[in-house]
């Protein structure tokens, strides 16, 4: 039995009619011509790390397929990386449904242009590679989550979703005094996020909100643990969650 097409094997693409060239190597120090990494790690992160897990970018996203485990198998068998860059290209160009039986698109248009380039770049440099992104690929984000506990004050916490459009609230951990609280989490991303509460007895939730809205919930709590989290599909999964210690 012949060996399934690429473009068939990897996330049900649909047909890549030109594979773009121009990457030659799958390290990090070697970039491409008039190709940015940084800039690619960037707009990857901020507009599709909601859906698809790529481990060096640190996404986690679980709508869509993970990335490292869709071109693993193809990589393996030799397949290069400047064809895993045009199937990545020819994708970000001409969405198709993934797969034929699944209610999820992908976005048009969601990177364009030059922008495009550089992401289907990162992407193919880095995707099924063992370890992390090295030099100024390693800083280019911050990783999500990683914040200093937050403490409420004057009777409101404020728990922002993480700028940069992961799936990640600034910290994992809060903490409130007993009583009467309003959790505010701003959303400045594009990428749609809300905020939940839950815990004895507590279980409200918040509007969903982008590009700056606030998603907010009044409560009255008691002394005691309670958890918050993204109630979107796949969001909580990727790691998009915390402890509310109240005392």
């Amino acid at each position: 039995m012949g060996r399934a097409p690429l473009t068939t094997r990897v996330l049900g693409l649909a047909a890549c009619a030109t594979l773009v060239g121009g990457l030659s190597a799958c390290s990090n120090d070697k970039v491409a011509k008039n190709v940015d990494l940084v800039a690619g790690k960037k707009a990857f992160v901020k507009s599709c790390g909601s859906c698809h897990t790529l481990a060096h970018a640190g996404t986690k996203g679980t709508v869509g397929p993970n990335l490292d485990d869709a071109f693993r198998e193809s990589l393996s068998e030799g397949f290069g990386r400047n064809t895993v860059m045009g199937v990545v290209r020819e994708q970000i160009d001409h969405p198709a449904r993934l797969p034929k039986t699944s209610p999820v698109f992908m976005p048009q248009k969601v990177v364009t242009g030059k922008t495009a380039q550089d992401v289907a770049s990162y992407v193919a440099s880095v995707v099924a590679v063992p370890g992390k992104d090295t030099g100024r690929l390693a800083s280019a984000v911050p990783a999500a989550g990683s914040g200093k506990p937050v403490a409420a004050s004057g009777g409101k916490l404020e728990m922002p979703a993480d700028p940069n459009g992961q799936l990640a609230y600034a910290s994992k951990q809060a903490t409130a005094p007993a009583g009467k609280l309003q959790i505010e989490s701003k959303n400045a991303s594009s990428t749609p996020h809300d905020i939940v509460i839950t815990g004895n007895g507590v279980n409200q939730t918040g509007k969903t909100v982008s590009n700056g809205g606030v998603s907010m919930i009044d409560v009255n709590l008691k002394p005691g643990k309670y958890t918050y989290f993204c109630s979107l599909p796949g969001h909580r999964a990727a790691g998009m969650q915390g402890t509310l210690t109240v005392k």
